[in-house]
């Protein structure tokens, strides 16, 4: 009575689309310019940085995004402070779509599906 478990391969390729570091770098440029608070930047983007780290070595131990369902789940989405870090897995890839608050409205995410 084995249950299988999907396991995740001990090597993922992770790629950073270009929308997904330019989210990055409006997020901590807007905490940084606007708010004046650079040193509160450094911090949201090291925990960014470290949940795709944490994305790279684990996978599937996110949630699949609910608002870009799939039967193959390949559409994930891992929560960092106030954003949402989406990103796709195929075969042995995973691919950081894009970096969106999670205030922002759910119309957004559907865009990501296009990014390549």
């Amino acid at each position: 009575m084995d249950k299988q478990k999907k396991t995740t391969p001990n090597a993922y390729k992770i790629s950073i689309s270009i929308n997904a570091v330019r989210n990055l770098d409006e997020i901590t440029g807007y905490i940084a310019f606007i708010n004046q608070q650079p040193l509160n930047a450094i911090k949201v983007g090291d925990a960014i940085l470290e949940t795709i780290h944490r994305i790279e070595q684990h996978p599937y131990s996110f949630k699949e995004c609910d608002l870009l369902p799939t039967k193959s789940k390949t559409y994930r989405k891992a929560v960092c402070k106030s954003w949402n870090i989406i990103y796709k897995i195929t075969n042995n890839n995973i691919l950081i779509l894009g970096i969106i608050h999670g205030s922002r409205k759910p119309s957004k995410l559907k865009i990501l599906k296009k990014v390549k």
